[in-house]
């Protein structure tokens, strides 16, 4: 499995793989703008092939964008559906531009608005940035922690999102402390075993293309997004454990999305780096 952390880049492509690479990453993620604001700078040809450059020497691949917090393909407000479809658009041409292979996306909330006409939206939203995707890039929609009325909280929402999308470079992120929030026992071997059994019946396997590693301090099925360090939380280092070693997950992606300072970020990959060594000592 490729592990990495999210990256700040705000002081500048150079230090962000710096960072990445003594944490001992071997992919990362990143916003491409502010995460909290629908404004998008020009694309910047020749920052982003200098930044796939550096990331190809430091052994980084694949490298994600997160699309900005604001996204909210549900909403009835077409002035939010119409800046949130500009943000994934604007990441979608950063992605191929630099070589990033994954754009990753929250798809927003119902609020009040009807379900089925929200879903509606949702597809609407992403075939109009599938239109245009560019080859080698993956469009990748995350669960959510199912909190109030927010969008893809289930398996079995985001798999009716891939079918009937039917995209071949559509694809799932599932973050455990989301699916932890939903509902999802992810914390011993048999738990990972049968929540792995639904995604396969209900999304594919080969449709989960990342997976964002937090553990959580919130009580299974709480519905509040709340991200802790690894191993410290409710899923804890068997759950960990048992989805680095499944074999059907080895070539997946893992980005940490854990809180804290830098020396946090390092602290936790050496936690997952840990249990993957550990795991493939006894194979």
């Amino acid at each position: 499995m490729r592990i990495g952390l999210h990256v700040h880049v705000a002081s500048g492509y150079v230090k962000a793989v710096e960072h990445a690479k003594a944490a001992g990453c071997s992919a990362m993620q990143v916003f491409s703008s502010n995460p909290r604001s629908y404004r998008t700078g020009t694309v910047d040809s020749v920052a982003l092939a200098n930044f796939a450059q550096l990331r190809r020497d430091a052994g980084l691949d694949p490298c994600a964008i997160h699309t900005p917090y604001l996204i909210n393909f549900a909403s009835a407000d077409p002035k939010i559906a119409r800046g949130s479809l500009g943000l994934l658009q604007n990441d979608l041409a950063v992605a191929a531009q630099g070589g990033m292979r994954f754009v990753n996306t929250h798809l927003g909330s119902y609020g009040t608005r009807d379900r089925d006409d929200g879903f509606d939206s949702i597809c609407r939203a992403l075939e109009e940035a599938l239109a245009t995707i560019a080859p080698g890039v993956f469009l990748v929609v995350e669960n959510s922690a199912g909190a109030g009325n927010l969008a893809g909280g289930t398996l079995a929402e985001l798999g009716s999102l891939i079918r009937r999308l039917g995209h071949p470079q559509l694809g799932v992120c599932l973050d455990t402390a989301h699916a932890w929030a939903s509902g999802y026992a992810i914390d011993t071997q048999a738990g990972v075993e049968r929540f792995l059994g639904e995604v396969e019946s209900e999304i594919g396997l080969d449709r989960l293309l990342m997976f964002h590693f937090n553990d959580t301090e919130v009580p299974l099925g709480a519905s509040r997004d709340r991200h802790w360090h690894i191993g410290e939380g409710k899923i804890g280092f068997e759950g960990f454990r048992a989805l680095l070693a499944h074999p059907e997950l080895r070539e997946k992606t893992a980005i940490l999305e854990t809180p804290g300072s830098d020396e946090d970020d390092v602290r936790n990959m050496q936690t997952v780096l840990a249990i993957a060594k550990g795991i493939a000592a006894r194979l």
